[in-house]
């Protein structure tokens, strides 16, 4: 039995639903925030600072699914690879404040790349994360052009990395940061520290400042609710206080390797989060602890202040921030002159900070004499 009227109910109903789909607004990528035609422009634009990083080892260029790398075996016949990843923290947020974004890329680059170095390792290539709520090519070139430069003074190849647009997740003008860094070693060449002995001579190499570590504290401590500002110099300073806490980490690599190649070094200790008493243990034998001398090399100013304003005990600046000195090495006493030699030659100023002290079950692995000043 056919029911009158109920193909027309149907026709009815159809133009209904088309008048509907009429009146839908498209609604596209770009419109939820991500302008993937803005990524590709950018690319496009750092294209010849990521080419400038690349080594022979590199086979592929820039925006392809991954970067390719040739590894050399005549140079490393038995290779051991060595990988790396960090960020950068807080110390961002003194970029933002003040629209400063060229020197952060160093310092992206420096906290994997010094990792990798330190266990013999050459860097070869370098990758990055770039994440912001809505892509500004300007800024995000500023971001890219340190790390290019970071990549050069490591002697890594950037190869690759992610820009990632992600609407409400980050503030306007704000983003964050992510590298990863491979690097290789012959396996007779990997330094562990495991060789270290009571009686071998620690030495540092000074570090830029604050480097990217314990920004947490000081952006609380150099706030503007504590009458700070920074586009004001702290006492005894040159640069303003924004200026000194955005200088960028120390690259020690090419230092290093140069310095490996005439020098037998016995453990290398990259001076990151932790400080000098956190990290220097992480290359020590079990039976060996070292003592350090607080007067043998300057602490900028910048960590006096630190000092003074947290009202922090010693020990506490010495856990938390690298106190001037970015990067320890241990080595037989009969090596000290002439590593100094060659440093200082090279136009590198390195302290003698202590030495390796045979150590019981339960002791502390690190002691410290006071600055007598």
């Amino acid at each position: 039995m056919t029911v009158r009227g109920f193909p027309p109910l149907r026709i009815h109903l159809r133009q209904r639903i088309r008048k509907v789909d009429a009146m839908k607004e498209t609604l596209t990528y770009k419109d939820a925030g991500v302008d993937v035609e803005a990524g590709d422009r950018f690319v496009d634009k750092i294209r010849p600072l990521v080419q400038q990083t690349f080594r022979k080892e590199v086979l592929t260029d820039i925006g392809g699914f991954g970067g390719v790398v040739n590894l050399d075996l005549q140079r490393f016949p038995d290779p051991l690879l060595v990988a790396s990843t960090d960020g950068v923290g807080t110390k961002l947020r003194i970029a933002f404040d003040l629209d400063r974004h060229e020197t952060v890329g160093q310092d992206l680059v420096a906290m994997c790349a010094n990792d990798v170095v330190v266990q013999g390792a050459e860097p070869l290539f370098f990758l990055d994360y770039f994440a912001t709520g809505r892509l500004q090519t300007d800024q995000a070139t500023r971001v890219l052009q340190g790390i290019a430069e970071g990549c050069r003074m490591a002697g890594c190849a950037l190869i690759g990395g992610e820009t990632a647009e992600m609407p409400t997740f980050y503030h306007q003008g704000e983003y964050d940061l992510a590298g990863f860094c491979v690097g290789v070693v012959n396996r007779d060449r990997l330094l562990t520290g495991r060789t270290i002995r009571p009686g071998d001579v620690v030495m540092g190499l000074p570090s830029s400042g604050l480097h990217s570590n314990g920004y947490s504290l000081v952006r609380k401590l150099f706030s503007r609710d504590r009458g700070f500002s920074l586009d004001r110099p702290l006492e005894g300073m040159a640069v303003p206080l924004g200026e000194e806490l955005l200088r960028p980490t120390r690259i020690y690599v090419r230092t290093i390797l140069d310095l490996l190649e005439r020098i037998p070094l016995k453990g290398i200790a990259h001076i990151t989060g932790g400080g000098l008493l956190g990290n220097i243990p992480r290359i020590l034998p079990p039976e060996c602890g070292v003592e350090i001398h607080l007067s043998r090399w300057r602490v900028p100013p910048i960590f006096r202040h630190i000092e003074r304003e947290a009202n922090l005990p010693v020990a506490d600046m010495l856990r938390t921030f690298n106190y001037g000195i970015g990067m320890v090495f241990v080595l037989d006493p009969d090596r000290v002159e002439s590593a100094s030699a060659f440093l200082s030659d090279a136009g590198e100023t390195c302290h003698v900070i202590g030495e390796v002290f045979a150590r019981g079950p339960g002791e502390n692995p690190m002691t410290w004499r006071p600055d007598p000043a």
